[in-house]
This record gives structure tokens, sequence and C-alpha cells, in this order.
């Protein structure tokens, strides 16, 4: 199963690709979708779905996994996040790929087994769960594949659970 992680953002929207069969889980590719400062936000907007979707078509993930929306203090950073948030929720949606949602605290339960783990910790536990050299960098991309590896490990659990209860009795 190839599953793509996504870390929205306006500037810099990580993206990561995992490939997942039985126990083995494999990094196919990170990295970041950087959309220039000087370009206006729909111009932006449109450079990071146009991304979206050529990953997507490259790649073909059965199962996007996107972060939700952290409530920041400042309002017009959390509106354009929310906005490339969208667009690429909306890449998934035109390519028929199933959206799942994680809030940050899920994905650093997933990772570090702490929902309030720090940033650097879930990168360590990232570059070891998934038998990296280093740390993946920028953060965004490192973010992204937290997100597509806390899906990994949910589906995994909820099988694991489906199938050591299959035939277990009921009232």
């Amino acid at each position: 199963m190839v599953i793509m992680g996504i870390d929205p953002g306006i500037a810099l929207s990580g993206y990561g690709i995992l490939f997942s069969e039985g126990a083995n889980i494999k990094v196919v590719e990170f990295g970041v979708i950087k959309t220039e400062s000087h370009l206006s936000i729909a111009e932006r907007l449109k450079s990071i779905y146009d991304g979206y979707l050529n990953l997507m078509e490259t790649y073909n993930p059965e199962a996007v996994a996107i972060e939700e929306l952290f409530f920041n203090k400042n309002a017009k950073t959390a509106i354009t996040v929310g906005q490339a948030r969208g667009v690429a929720m909306l890449a998934a949606a035109s390519k028929n790929i199933k959206v799942y949602e994680y809030t940050p605290l899920e994905v650093k339960q997933a990772i570090v087994g702490y929902g309030r783990a720090k940033k650097f910790q879930v990168q360590e536990m990232v570059r070891v769960l998934l038998r990296l050299k280093e740390v993946p960098k920028p953060d965004d991309a490192a973010d992204a594949l937290a997100v597509a590896l806390c899906h990994v490990n949910l589906i995994k659990f909820n099988h694991h659970i489906q199938n050591k209860y299959h035939d277990f009795p009921r009232g």
C-alpha cells in the first residue's frame, strides 16, 4: 500500500510517501512544495494543488493522510495553512483518493507514544522507525512522513484488532 502524508503550509507544504507491505515500511519519496512569497495567495495555492496532483499521478497513493489544522495565535497564518490544506485535500479528492485526517496530538502519540512530544523527538523517531541515516529535512517533510507513518500504524493496529477479535463471541 502506498500512503502519502501531507503537512500543509503556504510557503512550504511537506509531503512524504511510504510503501507499506506487512511489517515492511519503506520511504519512497519526501520533500516540500515550495511557493514564492511574491506570488499572490491564489497563485501559491494553485502551485500547491498542481504539485500534489503531480505527486499523486506519479506515485498513485491509495490513501492520503493529512495533518489537521493546529489553531495558531496568528489568524492569518491559520487561514493560509487552512487554504493550503484545502487544496491538498481537493487534489486527493479529484483523484478519488481517500483522505484521513490526524491531529498533531494523534501523530505524536502514534510516533513517539506521547501526545505532547517535542518536535525533535517526533523527527528522531521518524528517522529510527523508517531506518533513515538522518532526520529528514526540511522539518515539513519530516512532519509529513510522521503523518503518513501515523496512518500506517493505525491501519496495522485496526487490522490486528479485527483479526484478533474476529471470532470473539458476542453476547
